[in-house]
């Protein structure tokens, strides 16, 4: 139950950051900034809770590492607050939940069939037809700017669906290894930091006027404390104990969850076609599921099962 609990309250807190993010983005920040602060936060905070530096037990887990901070966090989130800036919060929210089915994709190139494919073929269609209805009904809002740019912005959500899967699959295989999860998230959040530490220039200035606003500073340590330190340890600790099948069901509940918190928060519309669109979307997404899953965040081990490997390494 406890697992349970966590992976419901990971996913409530992903869905918000979309919006979250786009409150930062009217506020005048931009992507590469919020992501800068939001990954430096979550560090600081996990370097706090887990102070030691996890070295790999051999070079091929190193670029692992490196990997997936390169892909989970330089790149998937900045393509994502790009796309906010380009369409809406739902549109982006529906799209990027779709990456369980790019998981698969991953899988089945490097030679792992689906367990169910008609069920995966006719799921994954029915997801990529709710993501563009979405996409088309976001399209001429408040919130979406042209016609291209809101294309633009369902696109890039879409890339970073792909990149997110990616992510997933190169995590998959750090778990493999055994290593403790507080201490891998924080290498990877350094590797990803790392990796934009080369974009700065081209970021705009520092927003430091922004930073005297209570409600950028609030959204600001949401997204890094809760968001990304909190939940990525959350998320792990759900998949350990319920498995990864189990626990990404969770993620169907994003586009509803997205779409709610946006209409409250920030009023964008919640009209027939987007509905039929997340509903879509969601269907496709529970279709597929009868698929084996292959897109791991954690080994799925009994809740009782000692992590030996992290063991070892305390001991000696």
């Amino acid at each position: 139950m406890k697992a349970h609990a966590l992976a419901l309250f990971t996913i409530l807190v992903w869905s918000t950051t979309f919006v979250a993010t786009k409150v930062l983005l009217a506020a005048g920040l931009t992507p590469l900034w919020i992501l800068v602060i939001r990954f430096a936060l979550g560090f600081v905070a996990l370097s706090c809770l887990r102070p030691h530096r996890l070295r790999p037990a051999n070079p091929c887990d190193g670029r692992l590492f490196a990997a997936a901070g390169f892909a989970g966090v330089a790149c998937y989130f900045l393509l994502e607050n790009v796309a906010l800036t380009l369409t809406s919060a739902t549109a982006v929210g529906a799209i990027c939940a779709t990456s369980p089915l790019f998981c698969v994709l991953i899988a089945f190139a490097r030679g792992q069939r689906p367990a169910s494919p008609a069920s995966f073929t006719v799921g994954f269609a029915l997801a990529m037809g709710g993501i563009l209805l979405v996409g088309s009904a976001s399209n001429g809002s408040a919130f979406t700017g042209s016609a291209a740019d809101n294309l633009i912005g369902c696109g890039l959500a879409l890339v970073a669906s792909v990149v997110w899967a990616g992510y997933s699959t190169l995590v998959s295989r750090i778990a493999d290894a055994g290593y403790e999860t507080l201490a891998v998230t924080k290498r990877i959040f350094a590797w990803g930091l790392l990796f934009m530490m080369p974009a700065i220039p081209f970021a705009g200035a520092f927003p430091a006027l922004g930073l005297t606003d209570p409600l950028v500073v609030a959204n600001l340590l949401f997204l890094g404390l809760g968001a990304s330190a909190a939940c990525f340890a959350t998320w792990n600790f759900a998949v350990k104990h319920l498995g990864a099948v189990v626990t990404s069901t969770y993620i169907y509940l994003v586009p509803a969850l997205t779409g709610a918190a946006s209409a409250l928060v920030l009023g964008e519309p919640v009209t027939a076609p987007i509905v039929a669109g997340v509903a879509l979307t969601i269907a496709g997404l529970m279709l597929s599921n009868r698929t084996k899953s292959t897109c791991k965040l954690h080994r799925s081990t009994p809740a009782t099962q000692p992590d030996k490997a992290f063991l070892c390494r305390k001991l000696r």
